[in-house]
């Protein structure tokens, strides 16, 4: 009897160890073949969210205190390098201007009638000199009126996009901003990368950069920063690249993703 439920016990042993084998089987009968070459080719490549955000994005101001004469723009204009977008009031100046020309003016007939009296020794060396230096100082207070005329109109130091005005004609300038103006060709990309890619992200390379709705659209765009410095708390770092966007069909605030390519070769 005892010899009968030993030999029961061991035929049970053999049939769970012959069932565990079994499911090992089908569990790896059951895995994709392709498994280890999909985690080799996550290794080559990083998907992560990105933001579009512009190139540049200025406030601008007015070097000199004064009251708004006229604001030349408004919020959505395309405004180019150098085009003018507000005025100060400059009443005082231009009058200054005015006079100063024509103490310019009046120098130079001084100058031109003594020349012919100094050749004719009528006047000393020293009255001549000083006939010539008082008109000198007259060009130099034109010039610092001109100057000064100039800071009352604010032109734009960049080809871009108005987003907002803040002022109003006949409203004070002080320290305050006037509008703001970003620049949109180039967009910046902006990524926020693990720690654990440090060294495999290069300046220099390319990746794919999908747009989010609306748009839907897929473009390459250039590596042009990746930070030297991790963020501590979140173990990360900052990669940026430059979107070519010379028609400005692209928005900038727009979500996006990026595709890097891992240990990409870079042309030098």
């Amino acid at each position: 009897m005892t010899k009968t439920l030993v030999s029961i016990a061991l035929l049970a042993l053999a049939g769970n160890t012959l069932a565990a084998n079994l499911d090992d089987v089908e569990r790896l009968l059951s895995a994709p073949l392709d498994a280890p070459q999909q985690q080799a080719a996550d290794e080559q490549s990083l998907a992560t969210d990105c933001l579009l955000t512009p190139s540049v994005d200025a406030r601008i101001a007015s070097p000199v205190v004064g009251v708004l004469d006229t604001v030349k723009v408004e919020r959505g204009d395309l405004v180019k390098k150098g085009q003018v977008l507000f005025r100060l009031r400059a009443d005082v100046e231009e009058a200054t201007l005015k006079l100063n020309r024509a103490q310019t003016e009046y120098g130079k007939r001084t100058i031109t009638r003594n020349t012919e009296l100094y050749e004719q020794n009528l006047i000393s060396e020293q009255e001549k000199d000083e006939i010539v230096i008082t008109n000198r100082l007259y060009g130099y207070e034109m010039g610092q009126t001109e100057a000064m005329l100039a800071q009352k109109t604010i032109r734009s130091p960049f080809t871009g996009v108005v987003v907002d005005t803040f002022l109003d004609p006949g409203e004070y300038v002080g320290e305050e901003p006037i509008l703001q103006v970003v620049q949109l060709d180039p967009l910046y990309v902006e990524v926020v990368v693990p720690a654990e890619y440090l060294g495999k992200i290069k300046t220099g390379a390319t990746a794919q950069v999908t747009l989010a709705n609306p748009l839907n659209s897929s473009h390459r765009a250039r590596i042009e920063i990746v930070d030297r410095v991790l963020d501590a708390a979140s173990s990360t770092f900052g990669v940026r690249l430059q979107l070519d966007n010379p028609d400005y069909l692209l928005p900038a605030g727009l979500k996006c993703s990026v595709n890097f390519e891992l240990d990409q070769l870079v042309s030098k």
